[in-house]
Formats: C-alpha cells, sequence, structure tokens
C-alpha cells in the first residue's frame, strides 16, 4: 500500500487517528470534547472555538498578540503595520483563525469592535523581557472575572517550569485555575521551561525540557497546553533517558503523549522559513496536537504574504480534522 489513507478508528476508549504508508502503520490520539469530562461551559466554549470558527473541525489556529508586552516593540520593526492591533485582529478575522490573544489592555481598547466575530483568549499575565530568566516569574495583571466580562472563550497563563519562583507561581496558578472552574472557561497554560537549572539540563526548547514541561501542565489541571517544538539534538547535561537519537517526529511524539487528555498547541516560535514552519506544523499535527499558535511567523510579513501563509497551515489542519 504506497498510498497514505486515514482512518478513525476505536481503539482503548479512545478516538485514534490510523495512518497507513507502506504497510507502516502509526497510530495517534487527538483528545476530542466528548473525553474531557469538562463542565458545561468549558465544553461549549472550546465547542465554539474548535467547531464553530476556523476550519469548523476540531482543530486550532490561534493568532498570539502579546508579543509587544513580552518582547518590546522591536517585534514590529518587520512589519510596522503590526504594531496596530486592530490591523492584527483583523488580520486574524480574515485568516479564518480560531482565536486571537491579548493582553487586557488591548482587549479593552480594541477587541470591541470585532467581539462575537472571532474568538478572544485573554492573557491574565505576562513578563517583560528586562529581567533575566534565572528567577522568572509572569506576574498576574488580569483577573478571570475580567476574560468574562470581556468575553473571552478562554484565559492564557504562563507558567515557568524549573526556575527558583517556581513556588509562587503554582500559588498564583492555583487560584486561576479555580476561578476558571468556578466560571467555566478554558484555561490555556504556555508550559514555559526557564531558568539556570533548565540551561544547564539541554535549554529551553531541549526535548527534555519541553517533555517536561507538558507534563507539569497537564498535572496542573490544563485545558489546553501551548509548547514550542522539541529539538532532541540538545542533549548537553540532559536525563541519559533523553540521550538516545530521537528524530523530530518522535520527539513531538512523545511530548503529545505526556499530555494525556490535554489538548496540545505547538508554537511556530521565532521566525524561520516558510518550509521549516510547514514541517513544523505538519509533524505536530501528526502528533496529535489539536493545533497550532502561530504568531510572529504571521504578521512580521506583509498582509498578503500573511494570508498565503496562514492558507498554508490551514491546507494541513484540514487533513488532520474530525467532527467528533
Amino acid at each position: 500500500m504506497t498510498d497514505e489513507r486515514i482512518w478513525v478508528a476505536a481503539f482503548a476508549g479512545e478516538r485514534v487517528v490510523v495512518r497507513h504508508k507502506e504497510r507502516k502503520c502509526a497510530m495517534t490520539t487527538r483528545p476530542s470534547l466528548a473525553r474531557l469530562g469538562l463542565d458545561t461551559g468549558k465544553k461549549a466554549r472550546l465547542h465554539r472555538i474548535l467547531h464553530q470558527h476556523g476550519l469548523r473541525n476540531g482543530t486550532a489556529l490561534f493568532l498570539p498578540y502579546d508579543q509587544g508586552f513580552e518582547h518590546g516593540p522591536r517585534d514590529f520593526f518587520a512589519n510596522p503595520a503590526a504594531s496596530d492591533p486592530k490591523y492584527v485582529i483583523r488580520l486574524a478575522l480574515e485568516g479564518g483563525f480560531n482565536g486571537i490573544v491579548l493582553q487586557v489592555g488591548l482587549a479593552e481598547k480594541f477587541y470591541w469592535d470585532f467581539a462575537g466575530e472571532l474568538p478572544l483568549v485573554l492573557k491574565l499575565n505576562g513578563k517583560t523581557d528586562i529581567p533575566a530568566d534565572d528567577a522568572a516569574l509572569s506576574p498576574v495583571h488580569a483577573s478571570v472575572s475580567d476574560a468574562v466580562r470581556l468575553g473571552a472563550d478562554a484565559i492564557g497563563y504562563t507558567l515557568y517550569v524549573g526556575t527558583p519562583a517556581q513556588q509562587q507561581d503554582f500559588a498564583q496558578y492555583r487560584q486561576i485555575r479555580a476561578d476558571a472552574e468556578r466560571l467555566g472557561i478554558p484555561l490555556i497554560v504556555w508550559a514555559y521551561p526557564r531558568g539556570a537549572a533548565v540551561e544547564a539540563k539541554g535549554g529551553k526548547d531541549s526535548f527534555y525540557a519541553v517533555d517536561y514541561a507538558v507534563r507539569v501542565a497537564s498535572e496542573l489541571g490544563a485545558d489546553m497546553v501551548k509548547v514550542n517544538f522539541p529539538h532532541p539534538d540538545k542533549q548537553t547535561g540532559t536525563p541519559e533517558q533523553y540521550g538516545a537519537t530521537f528524530s523530530t517526529q518522535q520527539a513531538i511524539d512523545a511530548v503529545v503523549r505526556s499530555a494525556n487528555r490535554t489538548m496540545v498547541l505547538v508554537s511556530g516560535g521565532t521566525k524561520a522559513g516558510d518550509e521549516a514552519m510547514i514541517e513544523k506544523a505538519r509533524q505536530s499535527m501528526a502528533a496529535g496536537a489539536t493545533g497550532l499558535i502561530f504568531g510572529r511567523n504571521v504578521w512580521q510579513r506583509d498582509h498578503d504574504d500573511s494570508l498565503r501563509f496562514v492558507e498554508r497551515l490551514r491546507e494541513v489542519l484540514a487533513k488532520y480534522g474530525s467532527t467528533w
């Protein structure tokens, strides 16, 4: 069998995408809303995001726009038009995204023009990149109540795994998670390894660090988790289990597996070549990720080039959708 065929089958009580190619079979699980045990508020909001926007096929493509806060205005130098929040929100609408990620100030000043047309993910914390990451902590500056007031369909929280401030981070995260449960809004965790200990064990985007971070987010109750694509070649100082030779596909497969029934979003990261980004997207979706979250790789381009690139991402997502 030389052509590639895709079936949806039942396996161990889960929905499974089974891919056959040249008699080789790999099985990939992708969490479905029906299997996550969500309350009605979270389920309704996630259904809107996954099945009433974007491709409406259970996959997700988010446009994050918190880089002006996290990195400073230098991120807009490549495309000055992107410094205008209204331009970027409109770009998300034109590109058929499942949602846009905004900090509270931009949501209050600009999202009202588009409320109801595009799901909002309100980011509740953030930090500038001026201090070193050695003791990184992303302070909370907005509430879950703010998100509900602004009409958000989900909230975002950056969790730094591995820093000396981890205990304080977990404590403020616990309150956010409790409020999200009480108000029925999905919680998307940006699971980011940070700090000197992480750098001594392969670095923040090593296979080990990304795999560990996604597991932490899952065990701490995230509904979705955003991770960077893992680099299995970064092995200096990592535990011996991560010292073997892994392909990038094997690494992202393992990361998604570590998330269990937590949906995974894979980040585009720093702007790179188109083919590298498309291959990263393809491998992520083949691993069982729910979707992609690409920011600078989209809006640092000019308008028409942005939409052409987004269409290529949508073509990848279209191959991995479902109606369940």
